[in-house]
């Protein structure tokens, strides 16, 4: 994290574990709920694994990355998670996998790899393919944690699919925020008050309240459909973008019509099929 004058305020390790420390205090009374309700011993397993893959290393993974790729390139590269999630519940849950969502996968990549393409403003340095490979693997994990979510606890509540999740990492958060000297960046930087705030929004309405509301849509739809909201991410930053007189190319909305039409494949395909 950075302040007004470019000069380095916390680390990207700091402002990972600040954000999962954060979020897990946010979430705290809920966790206490879920630990109360869980069904078998077996659950915690699973709530891990969700903390683990869904939260604590995509944290730092994404914050490292940020660091030496541009956030228009990191946001894009996020969209790798739709396919993860699509691979990971055919081999490891046995989830069954339709000709429309193969298809429709495909499509909307398709679609982003336009969008990179013809995106002049986005690009990386010379030194991107670790940073790069770090994003592919934080997707690739929360493949894992969107299937375990929908398979593996869809008897308990999206608050407390989430709580419980960040309650699982908790302790290794308080750990590494001592372990990385966060407390030295408080006594000797005199924007660390103003970038913890900042951190502590993105903790508690960009992840733990975030994370509750994508529970609900994977619990109420499918691990597929909710990942398939990271192919819009790229989307709204075009469109962002054009309110600050960035200037749209066809092609880039081209592609917003190819990626909007691979989700709508892959997700309600299946109706086509009926309706035929």
């Amino acid at each position: 994290m950075y302040n007004a004058q470019g000069e380095v305020i916390f680390s990207s390790n700091q402002v990972g574990t600040m954000r999962m420390l954060l979020a897990g205090l946010s979430l705290l009374p809920f966790s206490i709920q879920a630990m109360r309700q869980l069904k078998q011993k077996k659950d915690l397993l699973y709530f891990s694994i969700v903390g683990v893959c869904g939260n604590f290393i995509p944290a730092f993974l994404f914050t490292y990355a940020e660091t030496h790729l541009s956030s228009g390139l990191a946001g894009i590269m996020n969209s790798f998670t739709p396919i993860f999630t699509l691979l990971v519940g055919f081999l490891l849950f046995s989830q069954k996998i339709t000709s429309f969502q193969v298809i429709g996968t495909c499509i909307g990549f398709g679609g982003i790899t336009l969008l990179i393409l013809t995106g002049g403003n986005i690009s990386a340095d010379g030194e991107g393919l670790i940073p790069s490979l770090a994003i592919v693997l934080a997707t690739f994990l929360y493949g894992i944690s969107l299937n375990t979510i929908k398979f593996k606890l869809a008897a308990y509540k999206p608050i407390h699919v989430a709580s419980g999740g960040f309650f699982m990492v908790f302790i290794p958060s308080i750990i590494g925020f001592f372990a990385f000297d966060t407390l030295s960046v408080f006594r000797a930087n005199p924007d660390a008050l103003s970038g913890f705030t900042a951190i502590a929004i993105l903790a508690v309405i960009g992840t733990a309240f975030a994370v509750f509301l994508f529970n609900g849509i994977i619990q109420s739809s499918s691990a597929l459909f909710a990942s398939s909201v990271t192919y819009l991410i790229p989307i709204v930053a075009v469109i962002i973008g054009s309110f600050f007189h960035e200037h749209i190319q066809f092609a880039q909305i081209l592609s917003m019509f190819i990626v909007i039409s691979g989700v709508l494949l892959a997700n309600y395909g299946h109706l086509l099929k009926k309706q035929g």
